[in-house]
């Protein structure tokens, strides 16, 4: 048993440690070395040792990073794309070289070129060993660098307060990122209007998810606009519609920069605002979203009503419309050949002059079919009769 034992390929394979070592007459195995040395046979160690270093392979290795990560934040699962089951947390992909020093470990070893240069004085270093004084030193500011990210990491910023606790209507974003020319809008200010999640149904990945973000800026001097973003994700959706919305600005003008020049009645589908002209000083009553645009454009002194649908998105291309719609005193005169005038309370029945023709007054009168005709609301006409008690006598509003 021992001559056939230590034969030269059973001696070659239990030497390398195979996995099991055939005997060709008894037909038993050996599972490893250290089972072979555990019998009663004696075996020389041979004259010559060939030593071949190989790699072990396995799933970890035998995949690129970027595999690997797919599998792990599930981007390429088919239940995931069909909107099977229910939402989890979407994951996102984190550095994991992050907090570490390539080369480093806690003997101290300097290896050149990963944490030490590979030239110092025009010499070529070697490996070398760092004194215990200066890696206690090291140690230390790895150890409070982890801490100081580990605090970063758990300190919550506290968000803005939009129109409610947990609603992003009203919230500011800050002004737009710098242009590819290097143009900057530090003077304009972005406000979210609406954040809400959307789904396309697709052929190929089922019901898709994605977020749709309504961003309006201004720079409360006249110059507003608006956009909608969609992304996967929130933050990347607003940042897209904030963006966007730089590159569709309206200019609307403004009575005394506080107010509108008359009063004008908008409608987009099935959303219609009305909108009056204010004294200084009465502020703006009006729905949230259009107190939120107002202060954007400049606009301090309004009062609009809403009727119809309350959709956001509807809603702020109305009052966008109205105000790109309205029209100067002396645009008005312009246009009519007629004196503009104004009546004011404390004028009483005499009415003041805002604006003259350039080319002169026409001598007849506007014909009939160029007056405006202008819709009364029955509940208005009540309250100014003194039928009905007006709603905003005892609402105390608050100071934005």
């Amino acid at each position: 048993m021992a001559s056939w034992l230590c034969g030269s390929g059973a001696l070659r394979a239990a030497w390398r440690g195979c996995v099991s070592l055939p005997v060709n007459r008894s037909g038993c195995r050996y599972t490893n070395l250290a089972w072979a040395l555990q019998t009663r046979c004696y075996i020389s160690a041979p004259c010559s040792v060939t030593i071949q270093q190989c790699r072990q392979g396995s799933f970890f290795n035998k995949l690129t990073a970027d595999e690997l990560w797919r599998g792990v934040l599930a981007e390429t699962g088919a239940g995931a794309k069909k909107g099977r089951g229910k939402r989890t947390k979407k994951k996102f992909r984190r550095d994991l070289n992050r907090g570490q020093i390539v080369g480093e470990g806690r003997s101290g070893f300097l290896w050149p070129g990963l944490n030490a240069p590979v030239l110092k004085s025009g010499a070529v270093q070697t490996i070398g060993q760092r004194d215990k004084e200066e890696q206690e030193k090291v140690q230390s500011e790895i150890i409070r660098q982890r801490d100081e990210w580990e605090k970063r990491r758990k300190t919550k910023v506290k968000r803005e307060r939009g129109w409610t606790g947990r609603s992003w209507g009203g919230i500011s974003l800050g002004p737009p990122e710098p242009g590819p020319n290097g143009e900057t809008y530090e003077d304009f200010d972005s406000r979210v209007i609406e954040v809400k999640h959307v789904f396309n149904m697709t052929a190929k990945e089922g019901r898709r998810r994605s977020v749709s973000g309504l961003v309006v800026v201004g720079n409360g001097n006249g110059a507003a606009g608006f956009a909608v973003g969609k992304a996967s994700d929130k933050m990347t959706a607003l940042r897209k519609a904030k963006n966007r919305a730089i590159h569709y600005l309206h200019y609307v003008e403004r009575y005394e920069n506080h107010t509108i020049y008359h009063d004008i009645t908008a409608t987009f589908k099935k959303t219609t605002i009305r909108m009056k002209k204010q004294n200084k000083g009465y502020g703006l009553h009006c729905h949230r979203a259009i107190i939120t645009i107002c202060k954007l454009i400049g606009i301090t002194d309004m009062y609009a009503k809403l009727s119809g649908s309350n959709n956001l998105l509807n809603l702020t291309r109305a009052l966008f419309r109205g105000l790109a719609k309205q029209e100067t005193h002396q645009a008005l005169a312009d246009k009519k050949s007629l004196y503009v005038v104004e009546f004011r309370e404390e004028c009483g029945p005499l009415p003041i002059v805002v604006a003259s023709p350039n080319g002169g007054v026409r001598k007849e009168p506007e014909p009939v079919e160029e007056v405006p005709d202008t819709k009364l609301e029955w509940s208005e006409v009540r309250v100014a009769q003194g039928m009905k008690r007006s709603s905003w006598t005892s609402v105390k509003r608050t100071v934005w």
